[in-house]
């Protein structure tokens, strides 16, 4: 976790700041890196955030954590989008292992029901091998690209108070979820739960939830608004967007989660997700697949290329990763907003760090007109960004090297 602003001065005079100055939170020649140099110029305009963890090992491979911030701050809003799709599909398999009911697995399949009119079923799916729905197939396609629909889901599954109270005891403390993603619905009706039902290959119920509803109201304190203006529907409301029914996911706290998954040994046995090594590894080989790697749901080209959702380093560039390379992630990108939280590997040079990166690309200011600079600006400063970090790490030295073999997964034939 990041408990601290740390000022240190990189080998290659990247200076971070300890304050939220934005003028020189780097130094040194950024000619071979323009976007990266006109978003930390202009770090104020951009509301960029940037973490970045230096990895170093004991002599036992245990990690131990460096560090560097600019212009972090877990009070300042902005919109997760995406990226909260992480934790909950981790708290799933964490409510999962909980229910101790025999037969029950992240295989099963789950059929979800509706009794309001704000529901939709879910009965089947038919990108899955069996056309059914389970956990394991919502998480594959939320890790894959992203998927909306299959986060709903395990929305509707958890609940908010079962996702927000778990979060709080994991000391995620600048986080709340409270609404489905691409489903325009009151806050109210984001507090109601669909049916939930699981069912063995006989149709043998295995376990029933009824309809739930949250009786708290999940709702941010500090009521922030972003831009100057946004359309609702086809109306353009000259006036900023209210976000205090909208999901927050500081990015300190999503670093800290793609942390607890790939050393959850890093963290108090309270703050872990606490899953099995079998959903450890689902986890990890799903947030590591590209699309192309997977057999169902089919993702195929030129849509589904390799840096679908892999900002740093590769944001930029459609053609395949270089096999060396693998990035355990999870972006977002909506109202103007970037953002990754990754674990970068090269399994050639021994390399390893964490980087997590926000960046807000509104020129106009006005919230869901879709102009927004994710081409022009927002992908090239992660690429710039991967590239400078990397070949920062590149030339660092280590005292001992790591053993990267636990993060090879067969991706063939899944």
């Amino acid at each position: 976790m990041i408990r601290s602003i740390l000022c240190l001065l990189f080998v290659t005079v990247f200076i971070l700041s300890c304050s939220n100055r934005s003028d020189i939170p780097f130094e040194g020649n950024l000619d071979e890196y323009p976007t990266l140099k006109r978003v930390l110029d202009s770090a104020d305009k951009y509301k960029v955030q940037l973490i970045y963890t230096q990895i170093d090992r004991n002599e036992h491979g245990n990690p131990l954590f460096t560090d560097y911030t600019v212009n972090l701050e877990d009070q300042r809003y902005f919109y997760p989008a995406s990226t909260v799709k992480l934790p909950v599909a981790l708290l799933s398999l964490e409510w999962l292992e909980e229910q101790s009911v025999a037969g029950l697995t992240e295989e099963t399949t789950m059929l979800i029901d509706s009794v309001r009119p704000s529901q939709v079923p879910a009965l089947s799916d038919f990108t899955a091998e069996d056309s059914l729905p389970s956990i394991a197939q919502y998480i594959k396609k939320i890790l894959l690209v992203s998927d909306n629909d299959a986060y709903n889901r395990l929305y509707e599954l958890l609940g908010q108070d079962y996702i927000n109270e778990k979060l709080k005891e994991k000391g995620l403390q600048h986080t709340m979820i409270n609404h489905r993603l691409s489903f325009p619905i009151s806050a109210e009706e984001n507090r109601y739960f669909n049916p939930v039902k699981f069912v063995d290959s006989s149709g043998n119920v295995l376990l029933e939830l009824p309809e739930r509803h949250a009786e708290r109201e999940y709702a941010l304190e500090s009521q922030p608004s972003l831009g100057i203006a946004h359309y609702a529907g086809e109306k353009l409301v000259e006036a900023p967007m209210d976000f205090t029914f909208k999901n927050k996911f500081a990015l300190s706290d999503l670093h800290g989660v793609v942390q607890r998954i790939v050393f959850p040994g890093a963290f108090m046995e309270s703050q872990r997700f606490q899953l099995n090594e079998e959903h450890r590894d689902m986890i990890l080989k799903y947030m590591s697949m590209y699309p192309g790697e997977s057999d169902f749901p089919k993702y195929e080209l030129p849509e589904y290329y390799d840096s679908y959702s892999k900002f740093f380093k590769f944001g930029s560039d459609q053609k395949p990763i270089p096999e060396q390379f693998r990035i355990f992630n999870k972006t977002g990108w909506a109202y103007g907003h970037l953002i990754d939280g990754s674990y970068f590997v090269d399994f050639e040079s021994g390399v390893e760090f964490f980087v997590s990166a926000v960046i807000y690309v509104n020129e106009n200011e006005t919230l869901n007109d879709n102009e927004y600079e994710f081409e022009e600006i927002g992908t090239p400063f992660f690429t710039e960004l991967g590239e400078y970090l990397y070949n920062l790490e590149l030339k660092r030295k280590r005292m001992i090297s790591p053993d990267l073999s636990q993060f090879r997964f067969d991706y063939a034939g899944d």
